[in-house]
């Protein structure tokens, strides 16, 4: 009888093509999906509502925007849409189409930026909180051309200005 040699790529793909064969033919029963636990509380769905408010919250505190109505310190929440912000809808699409893998929508001007030396008046922001799982933690003003363009970037989350 002649030797017959075998690579151990072909006992290697005989050995993976039996074990698959035999987890297909095994009781029709283990392939059954396992069924979820049911969340029940007498709150409904809110207590997994905040879970998901909690992923995508933002507050924004404004000073000096020229009007007393959008001054002051409002919370966002995206994923259901709402809070305490005047436009909860706009702003969290504004911020959706903003956000992009492996960017930072709201990462400062850059400090080598040539800017223009415009001034867009004493408004200032800051917004604190998560957006899509990172910690947010941003300051805006309008002190120059860069940062007169960065906060218009992000109205209707930041208002408009009337200085």
């Amino acid at each position: 009888m002649p030797h017959r040699r075998t690579s151990l790529f072909a006992a290697a793909a005989t050995a993976a093509v039996s074990a698959v064969a035999a987890l297909t033919l095994g009781p029709a029963a283990s392939a059954a999906p396992i069924p979820l636990p049911q969340h029940r509380s007498p709150e409904g769905l809110a207590p997994l509502l905040d879970g998901l408010r909690s992923s995508d919250h933002l507050t924004v505190t404004v000073h000096h925007s020229g009007s007393p109505r959008t001054d002051g310190t409002f919370e966002l929440y995206c994923h259901p849409d709402g809070g305490t912000h005047r436009s909860a809808k706009d702003a969290c699409d504004k911020l959706d189409g903003m956000s992009r893998w492996g960017e930072d929508p709201f990462a400062p001007v850059p400090q080598s930026a040539q800017c223009t030396m415009m001034y867009g008046g004493p408004a200032t922001a800051h917004v604190t909180g998560t957006w899509a799982g990172r910690p947010i933690d941003a300051d805006f003003r309008r002190s120059n051309g860069c940062e007169i363009h960065r906060w218009g970037r992000f109205q209707p989350l930041l208002p408009v200005t009337s200085s």
